[in-house]
């Protein structure tokens, strides 16, 4: 950059600020994608009872529960709650 003899100091010192990352969205999504994945801590509807636990089986039924639980959570922690992790 060139500055003309007559600038003020603070124009010829330029601070690159670094900007913080929000990750708590990120965070928040995985922990949810992989507490919520059918089958693995529990899955709702079952195969053969309402609720299985750690039965490590999915079915169509259970993946559209999961979801409607999986985005109704993750909007209740990104717009409701607002969770703020910032690295930087």
């Amino acid at each position: 950059m060139h500055y003309s003899k007559g600038a003020p100091p603070m124009l010829l010192v330029q601070k690159k600020k670094g900007k913080m990352a929000d990750w708590g969205p990120v965070v928040i999504a995985v922990v949810l994608f992989v507490l919520l994945t059918p089958g693995l801590l529990f899955q709702l509807p079952g195969s053969g009872r309402i609720v299985g636990l750690g039965n490590m089986q999915t079915s169509v039924g259970s993946i559209l529960v999961h979801t409607i639980f999986f985005f109704g959570l993750l909007t209740i922690f990104l717009i409701i709650v607002p969770v703020h992790i910032y690295v930087g």
